[in-house]
């Protein structure tokens, strides 16, 4: 639904284009009376008058002024009229500004020859689905990211301070939205529903109760790539995992106390693990590829928002912003975060050797009694150590998440590589250790069959209720809660659009998809370092990872505020992160195959022959993995074909450019 505000008159700014044309925002009127709003702005109940004024101000000034050229309203005109927080505001744009900004933030479309190109105003009718009366050619997702990107990069000029708030020091190029946040003057912003679009997707993605593909190009075109690769991989994981899972039915029933047998599971195991990563790089190219995100530009990296230091001179950009010293990085990481971390493996470690002795006492309890009621208490400790496990996991988060920031990293990227770090260790540990203990310590392949799966299908169980069925509960109670105060206003404004501001600012925030990489993490190590001992281990995978569909999908569109657009051409950080899972389970299952006693009787006179002979195997294979992984190119042919298509014809137009300029720069020498 469209909603229509004024907003104040800004016409004229500037932007830089590509080189092939120069043209200043100047020459273009980006004002629009009436705009839909798409992006939600909400400042702090006590925020002074004169900020709000400022900050206003700043947001439809002119580019060239130092401006964000948007549109932006009040929620509300009267605000005495209103419960709440007044300081709400609600911020578009102007077709032809959201079109020129498409081209300053790199936007790729599809032109109508089906390649990807780049999208410049210039040439914007050369794109497909472009017309002047098609208000649909950027997606809403596309249109929001805009602002955002516009107003992140709403920096100070000459001002020292925010207005009303001497404490909050702005200088020269700083980022004024980051430095709002940072002092707690900005509140929230956040991108608004589209809510006619909302319900389509959910009737399509999670509406009907059958298994099928997702429409990952519906939740591309909504939510943005980064989320849409997040569900294209659990799609991907879940087929990897069904081939697992039909071998290992039949060999759950049928060799069910013989672990003698589990030797053609690790070796199928082993292929596995290899084949489906480098396929995953293919798909993941086509995507990028069809998204656009796969030839997209990256940007320059600016500070993240809590970073702080010494007022200095960024070398490289010249500009004025904090400077820490790598030094004091480094001594906080080697003298506080990494004895840190491993304090917390001994307490995991510690944990661990309490489980064992409890489950000791369990076993000599049924060994004494034989009763049914003994029976169950052997699983007992094992459902009390997955608990304590997903427990420690979520505390250990919020304190890496709380060092990595007293680190003091300069940039998103680095914070997020030291926090990934962080976790995936901890948690490697934590969930795992008690496996290779009981497997390479114990040996005992039954106790490892019994803790496999008491951790799997526990850590399933509790992740579902606590990241799906308790938040969905909580947002409908409180979606009750804002209707019911909604219907007692009388205010003269937009009552569908107030509502809806009202119900999703109410919403959690989507904190992106680090936990769900973490969890799919978890899984694949359950099922691909120790599954060939409890083959039945990938069928609780691949019904699991359904439901996980269908709960994640609730979320999103039900649970969480509608996160921002975030262009990727990958999984990121956590394509590393599976193939080392990877190569480990090599390893893991290398070991396995030469535990076995038909593997052992081959060798009766000399276990040194044996341990050289899995030794050797080990390498070969992972020789072979990484020789798969060479061969198998990441990108298919004819996208590969594409991209120096597109590369040879920039090469092509920039030689051009230069030659245009020579014989220009010889006229005027001439003349």
């Amino acid at each position: 639904m469209d909603h229509a505000f004024v907003g104040s008159h800004s016409d004229a700014a500037r932007v830089y284009f590509t080189p092939k044309m120069k043209i200043s925002w100047s020459a273009y009127d980006t004002f629009e009376a009436n705009f839909k709003p798409l992006v939600v702005i909400e400042l702090a109940e006590n925020t002074r008058d004169e900020t709000k004024e400022w900050l206003t101000q700043k947001i439809v000034e002119k580019k060239k002024n130092g401006g964000a050229q948007l549109l932006i309203k009040p929620l509300v005109e009267d605000r005495k009229k209103i419960d709440g927080n007044p300081n709400i505001y609600v911020v578009g744009a102007s077709r032809l500004r959201l079109l020129l900004g498409a081209e300053s933030v790199g936007l790729v479309k599809e032109c109508n020859d089906n390649t990807m190109r780049a999208f410049t105003y210039s040439s914007r009718k050369t794109f497909k689905t472009f017309a002047e009366d098609n208000h649909d050619f950027l997606t809403m997702a596309e249109c929001q990211y805009i602002i955002k990107h516009e107003l992140e990069n709403l920096r100070a000029k000459d001002e020292k301070m925010i207005p009303g708030y001497p404490q909050a020091k702005l200088y020269p190029g700083k980022s004024i939205l980051r430095r709002l946040l940072t002092n707690g003057i900005l509140v929230n912003i956040f991108p608004l529903h589209d809510t006619e679009e909302l319900k389509k997707l959910g009737h399509t993605w999670y509406g009907q109760l059958k298994i099928r593909y997702q429409p990952l190009d519906e939740i591309c075109n909504y939510f943005g790539e980064t989320i849409a690769f997040y569900f294209a991989f659990l799609e991907y994981f879940t087929f990897a995992l069904i081939p697992m899972a039909v071998i290992g039915i039949p060999y759950y029933i049928f060799a069910w106390e013989d672990y003698d047998k589990y030797v053609m599971f690790a070796t199928f195991n082993l292929l596995w693990s290899t084949v489906i990563l480098e396929v995953w790089k293919r798909c993941c190219a086509v995507m990028a590829y069809r998204w656009g995100t796969l030839m997209m530009k990256r940007q320059f990296e600016e500070p993240r928002p809590g970073f702080h230091g010494v007022l200095g001179i960024n070398l490289v950009t010249g500009r004025e912003e904090p400077v820490y010293s790598s030094f004091k990085r480094q001594l906080r990481i080697y003298l506080v975060s990494l004895p840190f971390v491993c304090l917390c493996l001994y307490i995991a470690l510690y944990v661990m050797m309490t489980y064992f002795d409890l489950e000791n006492q369990a076993y000599l309890y049924h060994q004494e009694n034989q009763s049914d009621l003994s029976s169950l208490l052997l699983y007992v400790p094992g459902i009390i150590y997955a608990v304590v496990i997903e427990v420690l996991n979520r505390l250990y988060q919020y304190a890496a998440e709380f060092l990595t920031s007293w680190e003091n990293h300069r940039l998103e990227s680095s914070y997020q590589n030291h926090l990934v770090l962080k976790v995936l260790v901890f948690n490697f540990f934590n969930c795992f250790a008690s496996l290779f203990y009981i497997a390479f310590v114990m040996f005992d392949m039954k106790l490892l069959r019994q803790n496999l799966a008491t951790l799997l299908i526990t850590s399933q169980i509790l992740n579902q209720c606590v990241e799906a069925i308790l938040p969905y509960c909580l947002q409908k109670r409180r979606n009750k809660r804002v209707k019911k105060r909604m219907k007692s206003l009388e205010i003269d404004t937009d009552l569908s659009l107030f509502e809806q501001v009202n119900l999703e600012k109410e919403m959690d925030t989507y904190l992106g998809t680090f936990d769900d990489y973490l969890e799919l993490f978890l899984q694949f190590g359950y099922v691909s370092l120790f599954s060939c001992v409890y083959p039945l281990a990938a069928v609780f995978a691949v019904l699991n990872n359904i439901t996980e569909m269908y709960s994640d999908a609730l979320k999103m569109c039900s649970v969480f505020k509608r996160p921002f657009l975030e262009p990727t051409a990958n999984i990121g950080v956590w394509q590393l992160a599976f193939e080392t899972m990877s190569v480990i389970s090599v390893i893991t299952n290398c070991v396995l195959i030469g535990m076995s006693p038909q593997v052992n009787a081959l060798f009766p006179d000399s276990k040194v022959e044996l341990v050289l002979v899995v030794v050797l195997a080990e390498h070969l294979i992972l020789a072979i993995k990484f020789l798969m992984a060479f061969a198998i190119p990441d990108k298919p042919q004819d996208i590969r074909i594409k991209l120096g298509r597109l590369e040879f014809e920039s090469l092509e137009a920039l030689k051009q450019q230069q030659m245009k300029l020579a014989t220009e720069s010889l006229k005027g020498e001439t003349s």
